[in-house]
């Protein structure tokens, strides 16, 4: 019998499509519409020591393959999230906590906050590119981010993801720090940063310069990612950027992920973007003789066929 369920480190999802941070996950009734709207799992907003206001406005532009943003991560502050988590359980789906930080000591303790609010899991945000002090400034070196799980490893009771950034010559070492730190499993990518400029203001758009690329235009550079990481690694990897259809996710999974993350499609295709992505992966794997998602995984790789 051809199913979508997927289990990622004792963490059971009735289909591979996630809600990633950043998308309608900063309070639990959003999150549980989501969850209605067919997710298998949701990732929370990034959130931090203190509440957040973010960038100055513009801080998103809308491009034709995908949207620049530079939100500069405003968030409420864990302190006031547990309501949003205990509501957000409610939609009968996983629930992913991202937290964000400036040191590791800092992430290590938002982490293990978030744990003890009954979160599924933990993903560590070591990459937003456009928030100074935070994200890929704290995990732009395998040692760092060695460092950075194995601290936060020590004060959670539930699986650990690292989302690691695009942003560097070599995201399979960044992977290969983190599973040394005691990750249980890899995101991977977060947002290319790029820069759009008006000719006729002569000037940046984005009030913060510069911005995160997501979307479509971002896919083959996450393929490519999880593909170097898959061979680098052994822990589950979640694949994240520019997937708008279950072909796109099936990229992901046949490149090495075990699972994928949907964000800016959320916003281009709506709510049905995770239905439509599960339904078109299931007929897929009806029609090529796959009875489930982890016969798929990293089948692209030459010793997989």
């Amino acid at each position: 019998m051809t199913h979508l369920a997927v289990d990622i480190c004792g963490i059971h999802l009735k289909n591979p499509t996630i809600l990633a941070a950043g998308i309608l996950d900063e309070t639990g009734k959003s999150m549980i519409e989501v969850a209605k709207a067919g997710a298998g799992a949701i990732v929370t907003k990034s959130v931090g020591r203190e509440p957040r206001s973010g960038h100055p406005t513009p801080s998103i532009v809308e491009l034709h393959d995908g949207l620049l943003n530079a939100m500069g991560l405003p968030n409420p502050g864990i302190d006031y999230f547990a309501d949003e988590i205990k509501e957000a359980k409610k939609g009968g789906v996983p629930i992913i906590g991202s937290v964000f930080g400036g040191t590791e000591d800092e992430i290590a303790g938002l982490a293990a906050q978030m744990s003890r609010y009954g979160v599924d899991a933990v993903e560590l945000n070591l990459s937003c590119p456009h928030a100074k002090g935070y994200g890929a400034e704290l995990g732009s070196t395998p040692e760092m981010v060695e460092v950075v799980c194995r601290r936060s490893k020590k004060g959670v009771s539930v699986p650990l993801f690292a989302k690691l950034t695009p942003n560097t010559s070599d995201i399979a070492a960044l992977a290969v720090g983190a599973e040394r730190g005691g990750a249980d499993g890899i995101v991977a990518i977060n947002t290319v940063k790029g820069m759009a400029i008006q000719p006729e203001a002569r000037m940046p758009i984005l009030a913060n310069r510069i911005g995160g690329l997501s979307g479509p235009a971002i896919r083959p550079i996450g393929v490519r990612c999880v593909y170097e990481i898959f061979e680098a690694v052994k822990i589950p990897i979640i694949g994240v950027g520019g997937i708008t259809s279950g072909m796109d996710a099936l990229e992901y999974i046949m490149a090495g992920a075990s699972a994928v993350q949907i964000g800016t499609a959320v916003w281009s295709e709506g709510l049905e973007v995770f239905s439509k992505t599960s339904k078109e992966m299931l007929r897929f794997m009806v029609e090529n003789g796959f009875e489930s998602v982890p016969d798929m995984v990293g089948v692209a790789h030459p010793d997989r066929h």
